[in-house]
């Protein structure tokens, strides 16, 4: 059943990880909307339109392809958020949802002051009705504090909230986004113009999503499922990890540990791949606020179920720092050692909880002398996200830290070289001609074990820094 309501024109506030590739598809689907993506960061905004497609801002398999065809035809970057607004049908909230850094919630709630501004800007502008479409990750309810702003600081616009959360995975956002394993829908349903906006939004994913693998729900079925999807695949990550440590003190061996409980079909394979802890933007800020919301309800032993997760997480970043100082004699004051991989996995340039970065920090607090290769993540990422921990000073930073170009130049006469990320490319090195660059005794870790000589040769790096 096709919606009364043809959706002609969508506005996206958000051009990051989420807004950009998102939207790229759906204009790429659907050539007969108008699909403008927008943001304050000029910056940003001026990369998305580079002539050169390569150096669009977020680095994503198969994403330059897709904006090269639909950019110019019915996808537009701009940084004029009000001409957006005005003239969409639709417009999809897509701008960043940060774990609080101040005042009540602080550490564990989101953040959703720019959620809000927003809605207030939305309002504002608005002069005919419009569909809302959260994208970001939320905290079950925002739904309802949206609609009062909108309906209460207005210009007596209808509007329609709709939760409609990504379930992209970092690496393989386009092929998620081609082929979803399901697309969820949230929003009224006990109303005709609710389930008209729903409808609305399943004819977009319609032009290229079987309807099968659409699932429609109340807005805070929505809005909770995203946390509790991430919750559950950190979980799984840590569980292994947990096992990981167990495994080392009894001599087992959690790969062959993971096999076999992977092949138990009520388990299943996937996020048991023992590792130095998981990363990205989404299971972190989505368990601290998951553990806040259940707090803020008092249900004191769910927050800590949750909240372990977390905590196995930070204690497994620790571990691989100190068995690197450990193995290196306990001391690494003025020894070079090699991170080899920068972003919290392959596929992509976002670095954000990146474990390297907690693990680049312990050793830096042991005076250790860090180089840092990564493909994809530029000079100035590595060193902001440094300075962003405030432990050292900037000029400290600059003084312990470098960033070369290639892999053999960060790995030549290292005391140790830990791979952090596990690009392709690392994988087909010239491991025996690295191992004899290196200063004398020699260390490799590969994201969770020191590696002997010998295993050079079949190197497989069985491990993945995940998240979302």
């Amino acid at each position: 059943m096709k919606s009364k309501k043809q959706i002609k024109n969508i506005c996206c506030i958000g051009a990051g990880y989420v807004g950009g590739p998102t939207m790229a598809i759906i204009a790429q689907k659907s050539p007969e909307i108008n699909v403008t993506v927008v943001d304050i960061n000029a910056k940003r905004i001026a990369a998305w339109n580079d002539p050169d497609v390569e150096k669009i801002p977020i680095y994503e398999p198969g994403l330059s392809e897709v904006v090269a065809e639909a950019r110019g035809r019915n996808l537009f970057f701009s940084t004029d958020v009000d001409a957006a607004i005005d003239a969409a049908d639709m417009i999809f909230i897509s701008v960043n949802t940060p774990t609080k850094t101040y005042g009540m919630g602080k550490g564990m709630a989101a953040d959703l002051k720019y959620i809000e501004l927003c809605a207030r800007q939305i309002a504002r502008v608005a002069k005919n009705d419009k569909i809302i479409v959260e994208k970001s990750t939320l905290p079950v309810r925002t739904a309802e504090a949206l609609k009062r702003i909108l309906d209460n600081t207005g210009n007596g616009v209808n509007f329609q909230i709709l939760s409609n959360p990504e379930f992209l995975a970092e690496g393989t956002a386009v092929t998620d986004l081609h082929k979803p394993d399901r697309v969820l829908i949230g929003g009224d349903l006990d109303t005709e113009a609710g389930r008209e906006a729903i409808q609305a939004l399943v004819d977009v994913y319609g032009h290229w999503v079987s309807d099968d693998n659409i699932l429609t729900t109340n807005v805070w079925s929505s809005e909770l499922s995203k946390l509790t999807a991430n919750a559950f695949l950190a979980q799984r990550v840590s569980s292994i990890n947990a096992m990981s440590e167990l495994c080392e003190v009894t001599e087992a061996d959690v790969q062959e540990v993971a096999k076999a409980i992977g092949m138990d079909s009520r388990i299943g394979p996937k996020f048991l791949k023992a590792s130095v802890g998981f990363g990205g933007s989404c299971f972190q800020k989505d368990i601290l606020n998951l553990v806040y919301i259940a707090k803020s309800f008092g249900l004191n032993e769910v927050a800590d179920y949750w909240e372990q997760v977390i905590l196995m997480n930070d204690h497994q970043k620790r571990r691989f720092a100190a068995k690197i100082v450990k193995t290196l004699f306990n001391t690494v004051s003025g020894k070079k050692i090699a991170l080899l991989g920068w972003a919290f996995k392959k596929d992509t340039n976002d670095t954000r909880e990146s474990a390297a970065i907690y693990v680049a920090d312990y050793l830096l607090n042991e005076q250790a002398e860090i180089v840092v290769y990564d493909p994809k993540v530029t000079q100035e990422q590595i060193l902001a996200d440094l300075d962003y921990l405030g432990t050292r000073s900037e000029v400290e930073n600059r003084a312990q830290v470098s960033v070369v170009n290639t892999p053999e130049t960060a790995c030549a006469e290292a005391h140790a070289v830990a791979v952090m990320t596990e690009w392709d490319a690392f994988k087909t090195l010239d491991w025996e001609a690295i191992y004899e660059g290196m200063l004398k005794p020699a260390f490799l870790f590969d994201g969770r074990r020191l590696l002997d000589k010998e295993a050079l040769t079949a190197i497989g790096f069985d491990f993945y820094a995940i998240g979302s």
